[in-house]
């Protein structure tokens, strides 16, 4: 809990902090990477380069200090803490780089706001840093020791490529087993690993994360990495495209544990499962779970795609359907006449998804996997028809929260 004293000092400077918040993350990022050039070998350098990352970070902090303060409508931060902690966790952050992280955001606080940040200030926003910080040192810790990851230990594991499948254009799976022979760990449908390449020249080791597409208690892993083309002045995807172009099989990889608090399962009622474009690969590993584990379970796939080529992983839905006895699966296309189906039972629409058109049985689990703004505008359909919030569930990869 905030002391009463820094709590008052956050109050009065919050709306400088929110006003000022990405010029001071992008100081902050400038002055830590200037001085840790290695930590650039952990953060996402395309979302360094659009300016996503300092703009989530300038969101978060602010949020947790309003959430400190009593503000924040309310909003329950664990789930939240707990997202940030999985995937701190699956790109190796240890406790000893808070403190590193917590001196230059204190200083660039410093640096743009001025002769405003007097002790009193710095000792107050010192206070709210710790205090998320200790948060999720404490649930990373946690994580760590179920991942069988020892104390101060690495994350990473050698795999070996057996398999690649090209899905489509821009889709590839990879089947990967461990390198040195042991166990393949369980993991659960919704959660993701992290996969660490080395890229050319100055470009360093880079990290992305990729939900697990294949069936869970296989002896292998399975990752469909759609290959990221850059819009309106971004990046292409540096390890997608990596992938894509460089990765064969023969060849390993290093891969962090499972990990993500979200299940794409839920209880034992019905499920719905609603995704676009790559957002379906968790949604195939709870199918090809459920197969195995609950083949009468009610089960409904909703899929978005541009056209049933760009499809991913659409050649498995048919054995599916033979083994999950009440599957139904409805896909939205933007040319419907594009479907080029083969042994597919779903309902076909043209355009994109419409929230009211979804098929909804009371009291289902709903998971909901792809780009933001999909989510956003499904989510909030949803809402409105009466789907309860915290029967909502969702995956939200990059730097993005969804409200």
């Amino acid at each position: 809990m905030l002391s009463e004293t820094s709590a008052a000092v956050v109050r009065a400077t919050l709306p400088a902090v929110q006003a000022h918040g990405e010029a001071i993350t992008g100081r902050f990022y400038q002055r830590m990477f200037d001085a840790h050039p290695e930590l650039l070998d952990i953060f996402n350098r395309g979302n360094q380069a659009t300016g996503q990352q300092k703009a989530a970070l300038a969101a978060a902090v602010v949020a947790y200090a309003d959430h400190l303060t009593g503000g924040a409508g309310g909003v329950p931060w664990g789930p939240i803490l707990d997202r940030i902690a999985h995937k701190h966790a699956s790109l190796g952050i240890t406790a000893t780089q808070y403190p590193i992280v917590g001196r230059h955001l204190l200083a660039a606080v410093g640096e743009v706001l001025g002769e405003a940040v007097t002790p009193e200030v710095v000792a107050a926003w010192d206070e709210v840093y710790w205090l998320l910080a200790c948060e999720l040192i404490a649930r990373e810790a946690r994580l760590y020791a179920g991942a069988g990851v020892p104390e101060g230990g690495a994350v990473w594991r050698e795999w070996r490529v057996v398999e690649k499948v090209r899905e489509t254009t821009d889709a590839v799976s990879f089947t990967l087993v461990p390198a040195d022979g042991g166990p393949v760990p369980g993991f659960a449908p919704g959660q993701y690993v992290s996969v660490a390449v080395d890229l050319d020249g100055d470009r360093g080791q880079q990290i992305r994360q990729y939900s697990l597409s294949g069936r869970p208690g296989a002896a292998h892993w399975r990752i469909t990495v759609k290959r990221v083309r850059g819009l309106d002045g971004a990046p292409d995807g540096m390890v997608s495209g990596f992938l894509h172009d460089r990765v064969a099989v023969g060849d390993t990889l290093r891969l962090s544990p499972p990990f993500g608090e979200i299940s794409a399962i839920g209880d034992d009622g019905p499920l719905l499962l609603v995704s676009a474009g790559i957002g379906l690969t968790p949604a195939m590993a709870a199918l090809a779970h459920l197969a195995s584990t609950a083949p009468e379970r009610p089960v409904t796939l909703v899929h978005a795609d541009r056209a049933g080529a760009a499809h991913a992983l659409r050649h498995e839905l048919p054995g599916l359907q033979e083994r999950l006895l009440n599957l139904s699966v409805r896909l939205w296309y933007e040319n419907a006449a594009d479907a080029e189906l083969t042994g597919l039972k779903a309902e076909i629409a043209g355009g994109l998804v419409d929230p009211a058109l979804i098929p909804v049985t009371p009291g289902a689990y709903v998971h909901l996997c792809g780009p933001v703004p999909f989510m956003a505008l499904v989510r909030g359909g949803l809402l409105r028809r009466g789907v309860p919030d915290e029967r909502i569930a969702y995956e939200v990869f990059g730097p993005g929260m969804l409200n």
